[in-house]
């Protein structure tokens, strides 16, 4: 009887270990989402995302997640502020107003980095991507957070 019990059981977490490790590998290897390729939802000026957020983040957020907390994809118009580069070489631009309290710093991809190259301060463009985070203040360290954006390739430059 205690054999019968204990093979059971041994069948039961093979059993789970390969149903997990296949959740897994399934959700692992997912092909990634082609921000680029997909239709844009949201078409609208810099200022205008950073005033929604800060005036309502939960509003904000209800009109640019999706309900499975995916970003809609959002093509936003800005005047270049700032050119950097992150961590992993990938090219960093906020698009930010002067006088504005907040902007848009949007990441582009290892792949769309060489249409950011051309950028310099001041040139008006229009650049498309997916929202990681809004805008918002910082009372602790008394300062304006930026929208966070990420995946992002040039559409336009004026």
């Amino acid at each position: 009887m205690n054999k019968k019990i204990v093979k059971r059981g041994l069948i039961i977490i093979a059993l789970g270990i390969v149903i997990g490790g296949g959740v897994f590998l399934y959700m692992f290897f997912q092909p990634h989402r082609d921000v680029q390729a997909t239709k844009t939802d949201f078409q609208l000026e810099a200022r205008q995302i950073v005033d929604e957020y800060l005036n309502d983040a939960n509003t904000a957020n209800d009109k640019y997640l999706q309900e499975e907390g995916d970003s809609k994809v959002i093509e936003v118009l800005g005047v270049v502020a700032e050119i950097s580069e992150d961590f992993n070489n990938q090219k960093v631009v906020l698009l930010k107003a002067r006088g504005e309290k907040a902007g848009v710093s949007c990441t582009f991809t290892a792949e769309t980095n060489k249409n950011a190259v051309s950028l310099k301060g001041g040139d008006i463009v229009t650049i498309k991507g997916v929202i990681r985070s809004g805008a918002g203040y910082d009372e602790d360290m008394e300062m304006y957070e930026d929208v966070i954006m990420e995946k992002y390739d040039l559409v336009n430059k004026k």
